[in-house]
């Protein structure tokens, strides 16, 4: 039979019940389990991502056009069908199932169950026989024929509704068998049959869900579970089995696995509230509000009108959460959709909801026919002696749409601006007192104010310790519209209150005093408020502003001293906003002030926040000091051992990311290169030269303003000149190197390097502007420094040679003549020479040359003079140095006089020749007279 053929077979050395270790490795073993289902039985992928996978592959599968399992049954007739449906052409697919009953399950499984039940198989098939004859019998009339045909149509239609399995007939008594041994208790057994059956026919749903009852019954209900949703998805039409599933995942704290069976037995029921209502909390657990209230709306359109109480229930609570998501405008959909539907089953709650709903909205009119219409209150206009009542209306009458009542409203709200017409409101007994102040503040807000007198009395007879609320409620009111006259009585109430004696109603006490002008009495309701909620920004800033106001600075800024702590600061981002919100106005007040220090420090902090990881990235680190007497902040530079490690500098910059993106909400990339320049310059006017220099260098780090080519070149600038105010002329040295590469044909930043390599006493330009010569053989200034750090270096015929190649280009420049003659001197003046006379007589010939260009002036003059005086020839010195003295300096734009008069070099080397001849007096009197300081 067919159990014989599919039963593995164990060998002699196989033991009777197989240990749990050997079962996993049969079931590993099996070859025809698809991957995903291997995967999804080891716990590697949840049931949505195993559904998916294999979604994924049959649909690859039916885009290739071959089913390899239809291929395989065609060529091979003897192997079981998997489609669920017998073979009349083959022969021996006939053969097998004339041993089988006719329900398809094999006769040896029948025969099985007969020896446990003992019953005689002969006399059962007798039976059977004996049915086949009766049913066989003619029978008579056309009557009988036709319910007889009816009969067989409605069986087949009944059959046609049922899951049809995909267990081939082949596969049955196997199946059968497996169930007969978890009878049994043969547990491991039935497992291995099991094993197989799904090996071969992978859709039927059969064996997982016989697998998923022993493991059950075994007591490892994850496992069960597990085949159960296998089995499941095989049968997907089964609603009850998903909504039972649904309720095992529960159990096991599977709430994303039980929302998706309860979306599966939606699939087949989606009109069942019941699932719809369990999906929707499971996904309000989840906090996925949207997904929760979406099947709460479903459950709203399957109630039926019958269904009203729970509709308006589910409808109040539905409103509550749109009201906490702040979904105002769903809120209101769903409250306007229940007062339409269901009219009269509105409550107090439901109106003081909607009235609630529209005034948050700003739709006060609504909110006042709302109130008007379900509350019983009415409201009167009257005009001269006749009247027009604007009145609530009949539930009834809702129905007639609320155009009518909007207009009434809004012609209520146009008659009281005249001086004829009148609006009272009368209010029936036991309407609660948050419908009467709702309607208050509709009246304030509509401009509607006659009726308010009576309605302020009745709120005002109620104790504010336990109707406060109700009071900031009209206050508000009150102060939206600009009646702070009539807010503040309310508020003065509150604060005397020992229940709501808060920071929110100081604030607003505060801010009505403020505009009725009482600023005095302002200052000290915002320091309450300071008292009570340090951390308000806002209420900080009014009080600083009403204490400068007063005269108080001190207090002023005392009322902006920081709310956070740096380590705060570090870690969290809306801290940082409000920290930074205040350090902007202090700064703009200490700049007010004149406290330059204070500025300095405000603005150091704000970039300390901006430049956290630029600032490690440089070494630089503010510190708190107290070294000017004052405790102040200064920006030090740091070894690279103090900063902090890799670890933490990564949380650090991950902090800083998020910290960044709220900084630049607050003040946009242009502001802060603005903050930037201010810090520099404060630092440049307090002399602190050397922390402008770390603060540039910590903003060449940060890379918002590195990749902007021109901050960054604007940058560099500034390092240049505070490297140069500093002294720090190696600095400097680097700034400027960068700069002539690239724009080497600029003068002014030649005077620059000029002046710096001249002050820095280091030598490490000269083959610098070697280098730069053989890239640029025409550049003047290139040419003369290289010559100048020939003569410097004693190297006089180099020099020589680019101070005349300079010449050649340029003959009429009097700076040129003068660097030839002053070299021709230089080399006279040597030791050992032989024709000293013709280097004499060529370098006065230049500085001639260089007098007639550069005109007779003190600077000539005294050029002239001094060659002579190195000579020896003090006698001629001494003639051009008096000519030089009685001459006045040049006058040069941009330079003062006193930095180019010579007066004090020429009396100097004048008394110089004076005292080496003897004539101390003349020698004296000269420094005396020039050389004072």
């Amino acid at each position: 039979g067919p159990a014989e053929k599919c039963v593995p077979q164990r060998s002699p050395q196989q033991p009777e019940s197989p240990s749990r270790g050997t079962l996993c490795v049969e079931e590993r073993k099996m070859s025809g389990f698809s991957p995903e289902l291997i995967e999804y039985l080891e716990g590697k992928i949840s049931f949505e991502e195993f559904e998916r996978r294999r979604e994924e592959r049959k649909s690859r599968e039916r885009k290739d056009g071959g089913n390899v399992l239809t291929e395989e049954n065609a060529e091979d007739p003897d192997g079981p069908s998997t489609s669920g449906q017998g073979s009349n052409t083959a022969p021996e697919s006939h053969s097998e199932a004339e041993e089988e009953t006719s329900d398809g399950v094999s006769k040896s499984v029948h025969r099985v169950f007969a020896s446990m039940m003992g019953e005689n198989e002969e006399e059962e098939d007798e039976e059977e026989e004996d049915d086949e004859e009766t049913l066989e019998q003619p029978t008579a009339g056309d009557v009988f024929a036709l319910e007889m045909v009816l009969n067989r149509e409605t069986k087949k239609m009944m059959k046609e509704k049922r899951p049809r399995s995909k267990l081939p007939r082949a596969l049955r008594g196997l199946m059968g068998e497996a169930n007969i041994r978890f009878a049994r208790g043969e547990h491991e057994e039935a497992i291995l049959m099991c094993m197989e059956i799904i090996r071969q026919a992978p859709l039927a749903y059969e064996p997982f869900s016989t697998l998923a009852m022993i493991y059950e019954d075994q007591g490892d209900m994850e496992k069960s579970l597990q085949f159960e949703l296998i089995a499941a998805h095989l049968n997907p039409s089964d609603t009850e089995e998903w909504v039972r599933l649904a309720e095992m995942s529960l159990e096991q704290d599977n709430i994303k696995q039980a929302i998706f069976c309860y979306a599966k037995a939606l699939k087949y029921d989606p009109t069942n509230v019941r699932y719809l209502w369990e999906r929707s909390s499971l996904y309000e657990q989840l906090g996925e509000h949207k997904l929760a209230m979406d099947g709460y709306r479903r459950i709203l359109n399957l109630l039926t009108p019958l269904d009203g109480d729970r509709f308006m229930h589910l409808a109040r609570d539905m409103a509550k959460s749109y009201y906490e998501a702040n979904d105002i405008a769903a809120a209101i959909e769903i409250m306007e959709e229940a007062f339409g539907k269901h009219q009269n089953l509105v409550s107090v709650e439901d109106v003081n909801i909607a009235a609630e709903l529209y005034i948050s909205n700003k739709q006060y009119d609504k909110a006042l026919a709302v109130i008007t219409d379900f509350s019983g209150i009415v409201l009167e206009k009257k005009e001269g002696e006749g009247e027009s009542s604007v009145e609530h209306k009949d539930p009834v009458e809702m129905e007639e749409g609320q155009e009518s009542t909007t207009d009434r409203q809004d012609g209520a709200c146009e008659t009281t601006s005249a001086s004829l017409e009148k609006v009272t409101c009368s209010i029936p007994e036991g309407v609660p007192i948050d419908i009467t102040v709702k309607l208050m503040v509709c009246l304030v807000h509509l401009n509607i104010l006659e009726p308010l007198n009576l309605l302020l009395t009745t709120l005002v007879e109620q104790n504010p310790e336990d109707m406060g609320d109700l009071y900031l409620d009209v206050a508000e009111a009150f102060l939206d519209v600009g009646e702070y006259s009539s807010a503040l009585p309310l508020l003065s109430s509150l604060v005397c209150s020992e229940r709501y004696n808060l920071a929110v109603v100081w604030l607003r006490h505060a801010e009505c005093l403020k505009a009725l002008g009482y600023i005095e009495r302002a200052a000290e309701s915002y320091a309450k408020v300071v008292d009570l909620a340090p951390l308000h920004l806002d209420a900080r800033i009014s009080l600083s502003t009403l204490q400068q106001q007063l005269g108080r600075p001190e207090k002023a800024l005392e009322a902006l001293e920081p709310m956070y702590d740096p380590d705060t600061l570090a870690q969290d981002a809306n801290a940082a906003q409000q920290e930074l919100k205040l350090l902007l106005h202090r700064s703009t007040l200490l700049h007010s002030q004149g406290n330059m220090y204070g500025y300095v420090d405000s603005l150091l902090t704000m970039l300390a926040m901006l430049l956290k990881v630029a600032m490690n990235r440089a070494q630089v680190c503010l510190i708190s000091s107290s070294k000017s007497g004052e405790r102040h902040l200064y920006l030090i530079k740091v070894s690279r051992d103090k900063i902090s490690d890799s670890d933490d500098q990564e949380t650090t910059n991950c902090d800083a990311k998020a910290i960044f993106m709220v900084l630049t909400s607050v003040l946009p990339k242009d502001d802060w290169w603005n903050l930037l320049l201010k810090a520099i310059y404060a630092l440049c006017d307090l002399a602190r030269y050397k922390e402008a220099e770390l603060l540039v260098d910590s903003s060449l780090e940060y890379y918002s303003f590195y990749d902007d080519r021109q901050k960054r070149r604007e940058l560099e600038y500034f390092g240049l000149s505070a490297a140069i105010l500093d002294k720090n002329f190696r600095k400097a040295y680097n700034y400027i190197r960068i700069m002539v590469m690239e724009h080497v044909n600029k003068p002014q930043l030649w005077n620059i390097f000029n002046q710096i390599t001249m002050h820095s006493q280091e030598v490490r330009h000269h083959r610098f502007c070697l280098r730069l010569l053989l890239k640029n053989p025409d550049n003047l200034a290139l040419c003369i420094l290289n010559g100048h750090n020939a003569f410097v270096s004693g190297s006089f015929k180099h020099a020589l040679g680019q101070y005349v190649q300079a010449f050649r280009t340029n003959p009429d420049e009097p700076l040129y003549s003068l660097c030839i003659g002053l070299t021709f001197i230089h080399m006279a003046s040597q030791k050992y020479l032989l024709k000293r006379h013709a280097l004499i007589v060529q370098g006065f010939s230049f500085l001639h040359r260089y007098l007639d260009l550069r005109g007779c002036c003190q600077e000539s003059l005294y050029n002239l003079g001094r060659g002579l005086h190195q000579l020896g020839l003090v006698h001629l010195a001494i003639h051009y140095y008096q000519k030089a003295l009685q001459l006045p300096p040049l006058v040069l734009e941009g330079i003062e006089p006193d930095q180019t008069d010579l007066r004090r070099d020429i009396a100097f080397n004048l008394s110089l020749i004076y005292q080496s001849s003897g004539n101390l007096r003349m020698a004296r009197k000269l420094l005396y007279t020039h050389g004072a300081v």
